[in-house]
C-alpha cells in the first residue's frame, strides 16, 4: 500500500514542483509571461543569444537563482525537520531545536551592528550567521554530553534553554547598537528572506542538502528503528550512540548552512514532515523523498507569494510560512487518524 502511494505521490509532487518553479520565475515586481520565461531558459540551455538582454538578466540572474535556492532550502529544512523529529522522538521538533537559528541570529546581529567580518564583503552576513550557528550547536552538544549524553529529553531541554539565551544576546546587541536601522535589518533577516540569492550562493547549500539527503536515505532503516525507541534500535543492532552523534553533527551542518543563506524560515521543517507522513506513512525510505519534494514545493510557492502580495515591496518569506504553516499544523493535529510514528 505504501509503495503504491509513493509511486503516485512522488511523481505528482515532482511535476507540481517543476510547474511551480517555472511559474514563480515569472512573478515579481513586474510579472513576466510564462512563454518569456521558457524562451530565456531555452536560450541558456541551448546557448542561443538572448532576444532582450534586460529580460534575460531579470530571469536568469535574479529570479531563477532565487527560485532554485527556495527549492533547495525548502527541501533541506523539510529533511532536517523529519530527521530532528526522529532524533529527539518529539512531534514538535523542528530544524531549529538545537539553537541553530538563535545562534545564527547572534552572528548576524554582530555583523550588522558592529561591522564584524566586514572584510568578507557580501559573504559577511552569511559567514557571521554560519559561525554563530556552529557555535550554538557546539555549546548544545558539549553541555548535553557533559550532563548525561545525547538523550532526546536532554537535547530538547538544552537546545530550548540555550536558544532563548542566544535570542536574548541578539536583542542585547541590537539594543547596544548606535545604528537605528540595525534592528530592522536584523529582524528582516531573522524572519527569513531569499532576496539576496544569486548563482554563487547556491552551490554550497545545494551540495550540503544533496549529501544530507543521500546520507539520511542510506540509514533510513536505522532511523526507523530509532524512531520506535533507543532500546528497540539497540536490540536490532543499531549503534544508537553513534547514530545520534552523527545525526546531531549532520543536522548542525545542514541547518547552519541553510540559515546562513536564507535566515530563519520557520514552520517548513515542522509542518512538512507531518504532512508527508499523512501521505506515505512513517518509514523513512518513503518519508524522506516526499519531505524533500514537499518542502521544496511549499517554499517555492511561499516565496513567490511573498514577492507579489504587497508589490513593489515584499514580505519576509518566514512571515508567510508561519501564517500558512500554523493553521495547517492545527488541521493535522485535528485529524483523529493521524498518529506520530504510525505507518
Amino acid at each position: 500500500m505504501i509503495r503504491a502511494r509513493i509511486s503516485i505521490v512522488a511523481p505528482l509532487l515532482g511535476v507540481l514542483l517543476a510547474g511551480a518553479m517555472v511559474a514563480a520565475t515569472g512573478f515579481g515586481a513586474e510579472n513576466l509571461p510564462t512563454a518569456t520565461v521558457f524562451e530565456v531558459l531555452r536560450g541558456h540551455l541551448t546557448g542561443a543569444a538572448a532576444a532582450d538582454p534586460g529580460i534575460d538578466t531579470i530571469v536568469w540572474q535574479l529570479r531563477v537563482p532565487r527560485t532554485v535556492l527556495a527549492a533547495v532550502v525548502g527541501a533541506g529544512l523539510a529533511l532536517a525537520g523529519a530527521a530532528m523529529q526522529t532524533l529527539v522522538r518529539n512531534p514538535l521538533a523542528d530544524p531549529y531545536l538545537l539553537g541553530v537559528s538563535s545562534g545564527a541570529g547572534v552572528g548576524a546581529a554582530a555583523v550588522i551592528t558592529s561591522g564584524f567580518l566586514a572584510g568578507a564583503g557580501v559573504w559577511a552576513l552569511s559567514g557571521g550567521a554560519l559561525a554563530g550557528a556552529f557555535a550554538a550547536t557546539a555549546a548544545v552538544f558539549v553541555i548535553a554530553l557533559a550532563q548525561g549524553g545525547l538523550t532526546p529529553l536532554r537535547l530538547v531541554l538544552t537546545g530550548t534553554v540555550l536558544g532563548s539565551a542566544f535570542a536574548a544576546l541578539s536583542s542585547y546587541l541590537i539594543f547596544r547598537s548606535a545604528d537605528p536601522a540595525a534592528a530592522q535589518r536584523v529582524l528582516f533577516w531573522l524572519l527569513g528572506s531569499l532576496a539576496g540569492a544569486d548563482w554563487t550562493r547556491i552551490a554550497l547549500p545545494a551540495t550540503v542538502v544533496g549529501i544530507a539527503a543521500v546520507a539520511l536515505f542510506s540509514v533510513s532503516g536505522w532511523l526507523d528503528a530509532l524512531h520506535v525507541g533507543a532500546d528497540t534500535a539497540a536490540s536490532v543492532g543499531v549503534p544508537v550512540r553513534a547514530v545520534r552523534i552523527g545525526l546531531f553533527m549532520g543536522l548542525a551542518i545542514l541547518v547552519g548552512v541553510l540559515v546562513a543563506v536564507s535566515g530563519g524560515i520557520g514552520f517548513v521543517g515542522l509542518v512538512v514532515p507531518h504532512a508527508a507522513r499523512l501521505l506515505v506513512g512513517s518509514p523513512h525510505r518513503t518519508l524522506l523523498p516526499v519531505c524533500a519534494l514537499s518542502g521544496a514545493l511549499f517554499l517555492v510557492v511561499a516565496d513567490a507569494a511573498a514577492r507579489i502580495l504587497v508589490r513593489p515591496t515584499e514580505i519576509p518569506v518566514g512571515v508567510l510560512t508561519g501564517l500558512i504553516g500554523a493553521p495547517v499544523f492545527l488541521l493535522l493535529l485535528g485529524r483523529r487518524s493521524y498518529r506520530f510514528g504510525a505507518a
